[in-house]
């Protein structure tokens, strides 16, 4: 007991400067950006002393050394959340960043739309980088690049329960190539749990959000079977469906015109977009049917997924014929190649700067169909 005093007075101690130091933060920036001080304030970091200090490092001092200023990555909150920054780092939202550079076109946009955060980067920022990747946004200005977390987690309260909406995914996951909010709040899961929120229903009611299935008990590792652009390997055992997949693999440039695999399946490897092998597959499957059995019979469950498989066999089926069309005017010199194109056949990844307009067309079947 008389031991613990000593350690005891010893903590009290070395506390002191960290809190002196966060108070002289807080002076200043109340002044200067009241909203952060505000937030934080009411955050968990606030009641449990985290400072400024601890994420932002102490080197800052006053408005004349601003440069060195330390702007967190997914390893700062490591230091503290270690098991959710793992699973992070295993899942999806990672290679957001690595997926957005592997875009054919991402080089030729300008840079407030690709790596700036009011176009592509917006999303993409949730990506992991490597240092070279952040002392280059940090060169650009685009300082707030350098996270993932608060792209959920909104800073400076970094709430949990904001976390959990979702809202918190729409800023994303919406719009006509990736219109997932749309599909889920006019759901019978999306449209009860806005009643909800409304106060119209119950809070006792269920009404799943997209972290309870795809964030099963807080999860970070997020993942989904059908990966980028609902393409997957191995190709499937119906041959028409198989000659449909390799069709549209081809215009995604993951395969060439004679079937053999391009540099970029390797990419697509690497940032992960893809469940590559049945047993990746079906271990994804398993976790959303697990997922759904919290309300539903397994045998429900597996049905409409298998439903959602079959709208994905006859989209491809469309998409296929169009592409043919498209590859069919390559090959009879309609179309003249483009420049940067590595064949004479329609490429998918190209949807920022369609070089046709038929391909436009085709562009737009393809991600809003």
């Amino acid at each position: 007991m008389f031991r613990t005093i000593p350690v005891l007075a010893v903590s009290l101690f070395l506390l002191i400067p960290t809190q002196a130091r966060a108070v002289e933060c807080l002076d200043c920036h109340a002044a200067l950006s009241a909203n952060i001080v505000a937030d934080w304030r009411q955050s968990k970091h606030s009641e449990a002393d985290i400072g400024c200090a601890d994420c932002h490092g102490s080197d800052h001092v006053n408005n004349t050394d601003v440069d060195k200023v330390l702007f967190p990555t997914p390893d700062t909150c490591g230091q503290c959340h270690d098991e959710r920054a793992a699973q992070y780092k295993r899942g999806k939202h990672a290679f957001a960043w690595a997926a957005l550079k592997a875009m054919p076109t991402t080089h030729a946009m300008p840079m407030v739309l690709a790596d700036g955060m009011k176009g592509c980067g917006g999303c993409h920022k949730i990506g992991l980088k490597s240092e070279e990747e952040i002392a280059q946004l940090k060169e650009q200005g685009e300082i707030y690049g350098t996270a993932a977390c608060d792209s959920c987690h909104t800073r400076h309260t970094f709430s949990v329960v904001e976390a959990r909406q979702p809202q918190a995914c729409q800023t994303c996951h919406m719009g006509f190539d990736h219109p997932q909010w749309e599909m889920y709040s006019g759901s019978k899961h999306g449209v009860r749990h806005g009643l909800k929120q409304m106060g119209v229903l119950p809070q006792t009611t269920l009404a799943p959000t997209c972290q309870d299935c795809h964030m099963q008990d807080g999860d970070h590792e997020v993942r989904t079977p059908w990966g980028f652009l609902a393409v997957r390997l191995p190709l499937p055992e119906d041959p028409e469906w198989a000659a449909d997949q390799a069709t549209i693999l081809t215009a995604l440039g993951v395969l060439d015109p004679d079937g053999n695999p391009t540099a970029r399946l390797e990419i697509i490897k690497a940032a992960q977009v893809a469940r590559l092998t049945q047993e990746d597959f079906d271990h994804e499957r398993d976790k959303l049917v697990a997922a759904c059995t919290r309300c539903h019979s397994s045998n429900f469950a597996r049905a409409q997924m298998a439903k959602g498989d079959d709208m994905i066999r006859q989209a491809d089926r469309m998409l296929a014929k169009a592409i043919r069309i498209v590859a069919g005017l390559y090959k009879d010199g309609v179309l003249a190649k483009p420049e940067g194109y590595a064949y004479a056949y329609p490429d998918l990844l190209t949807f920022h700067d369609a070089p046709t307009t038929i391909e436009q067309r085709l562009f737009e079947m393809h991600l809003k169909h």
